[in-house]
């Protein structure tokens, strides 16, 4: 009989642990060699660990949740054999068994001999009647003290003391105490640590304008009905994201990082677009690179395999980093207005809202235009509300003037 130690493997460079997200086995449990026996994360990417050897669980690392450090044992494996390799054996100390506590059930209260017929109604005054619906009280089971038999207050409130079990509420209205608590793991633990990373660190504001997209949803629609058997049908992203690309070469501040740290701004050549997507798991931002160098086709190609590989949860940890400005889209849902969070350490974040048919006024008339809001923040400390306002406004010149968007230069 032998052990072998799996460790954590190296998940990433400079990465010095990774959560452990799932186990795929349990103490006990038999194992085949490249079965899969856990998943960990780092950042926002999923690495599953298979096990290298054929044996029986005896050991693992930790609970999910727990962070793992690199090269550390996480499950260690008895063989049939000695296994060439192995790393040294050591004895797991199995954790004390923690006291039961056992509490005694309390007396169920038993609820009193009813003081009024059912078939009459207790004189109460209204105010009385309202604080006894309040506590969930039958004023039928209360004992009156007041003149000609009429309920008080104070009655009800002693009848509280007695811990009388309150009167079942009204079928559709019962009261729920249950509560339930969730521990804050994977993914949604990536979450709320990044959400607060942003809006601790990043002043943001917020410009808000609204979008005539009419022309353009003509243009897109003249393209998905003509496009070739090897395009993608075109949403309206790929064209945000070509005018991101215009609108960036006029004001190259907006697509950068800020390292408040040491107090640097890079500006990025290169425009790598974020693309916040809503997966099974949990919002990730898959990044489409060079997004100046595609063309529409190729953005929507790409987004759409970025975005399939995030909900599959196969995109990798390259793919999920390194974006120098994103776009937030809540579009399929409707809405006015969002605040979207900047991508922390980016400085801006685009937010798509819904398509609306609108009645807009002309100068003579009110016609039907189709209208979106675009909401988006800027790291205040880098991007003055004048250029963000110039920023978003020559966003809204390519949109509504689509064409703009191919011309070169």
């Amino acid at each position: 009989m032998g052990e072998f130690i799996i460790k954590m493997p190296d998940v990433g460079e400079g990465v010095a642990e990774a959560e452990l997200v799932e186990w795929h086995v349990k103490t006990g449990d038999p194992v085949r060699e490249d079965m899969v026996i856990a998943a960990v994360m780092t950042d926002k990417a999923t690495v599953e660990i298979p096990s290298p050897v054929s044996g029986i669980v005896t050991w693992l690392a930790g609970e999910v949740g727990d962070r793992i450090a690199v090269k550390a044992p996480l499950v260690r494996i008895e063989t049939a054999a000695s296994t060439a390799g192995a790393e040294p054996t050591a004895v797991a100390q199995p954790k004390a068994a923690e006291p039961v506590k056992v509490e005694t059930p309390k007396p169920v209260p038993k609820a009193p001999t009813p003081a009024t017929p059912p078939d009459e109604k207790p004189l109460a005054a209204p105010s009385v009647r309202l604080f006894a619906r309040e506590s969930g009280v039958d004023l039928r089971q209360v004992q009156a003290t007041g003149p000609a038999g009429r309920i008080l207050r104070e009655d009800v409130e002693q009848f509280l003391n007695q811990g009388a079990a309150p009167a079942p509420a009204r079928a559709g209205f019962a009261r729920k105490t249950a509560t339930e608590e969730v521990k804050l793991t994977g993914l949604r633990r990536r979450i709320a640590e990044k959400m607060v990373l942003s809006t601790s660190r990043i002043p943001h504001i917020t410009y808000v304008e609204e979008v005539d997209m009419t022309a353009l949803e003509e243009l897109r629609a003249t393209m998905n009905s003509d496009r070739k058997a090897e395009h993608p049908k075109l949403t309206v992203l790929p064209f945000l994201m070509r005018a991101l690309v215009k609108a960036i070469s006029d004001q190259p501040d907006v697509n950068a990082t800020f390292d408040d740290d040491a107090g640097i701004i890079t500006r990025h050549g290169a425009v790598h677009i974020g693309i916040a997507t809503q997966t099974p798991a949990g919002l990730t931002v898959p990044v489409v690179r060079h997004a100046e160098a595609r063309g529409i086709f190729d953005c929507a190609l790409e987004m759409n395999r970025l975005a399939e590989a995030a909900r599959s949860g196969t995109a990798t940890r390259d793919e999920l980093s390194g974006s120098t400005i994103t776009i937030s889209s809540l579009g399929a849902l409707g809405g006015i207005v969002s605040t979207p969070v900047i991508n922390h350490p980016e400085v801006a974040i685009i937010g798509v809202n819904k398509i609306a048919t609108r009645p807009v006024w002309d100068g003579t008339q009110f016609v039907p235009r189709k209208m979106m809001n675009l909401s988006s923040s800027f790291d205040h400390r880098i991007i003055d509300g004048w250029d963000a306002a110039t920023f978003v406004q020559r966003i809204r010149t390519l949109l509504e003037t689509p064409a703009l968007i191919f011309i070169e230069g």
